[in-house]
């Protein structure tokens, strides 16, 4: 009886301990919150705004989001970003391209092929020289969320 009353006043400390612990350590923002303190998403964030899909990259997940920079959208050709900010259809199949359900990590990424987006096409993915999704390199992974990952890529990929 001894040892159990011991065993059940250790497991009370250790479990306030780790509540303390969590409660006092910064929480871990989600995928929208996250990409707009980074500094380099404003257009996708933008882009988002715009289809209307804050709401569904703020919500419970997980995602796994490749995202283009900034740099990746200045890439497209002149006046295609603000064509599709106008044409929230494509724009929405575009951006939900460049997402997939659940929480894939660099680890499980390089042992896949492709992933379904939430667009429902397949994103093809290579990992012979580096990592890449489409025609996009992977530059930076494994930035965790609330609500799952983000992976920067350099590039803004086009459903086929």
């Amino acid at each position: 009886m001894r040892k159990l009353f011991a065993s059940a006043l250790v497991l009370t400390l250790v479990a306030t301990s780790a509540a303390g612990l969590r409660a006092s350590e910064p929480r871990a923002k989600d995928i929208v919150d996250t990409a707009v303190a980074a500094g380099s998403f404003t257009t996708l964030a933008t882009a988002l705004q715009a289809a209307g899909l804050i709401d569904t990259l703020k919500g419970k997940g997980p995602f796994t989001v490749f995202a283009p920079t900034d740099e990746a959208f200045a890439k497209l050709p002149a006046g295609t970003l603000e064509a599709l900010l106008k044409d929230k259809a494509k724009l929405t199949a575009i951006l939900t391209y460049h997402v997939v359900a659940g929480k894939v990590m660099a680890a499980d990424v390089v042992t896949l092929k492709e992933a379904r987006s939430l667009q429902g096409q397949m994103i093809t993915i290579d990992t012979s020289m580096g990592v890449k999704v489409d025609d996009a390199n992977v530059v930076k992974t494994d930035i965790v969320c609330s609500n799952g990952v983000i992976h920067v890529i350099d590039s803004v990929i086009l459903p086929k």
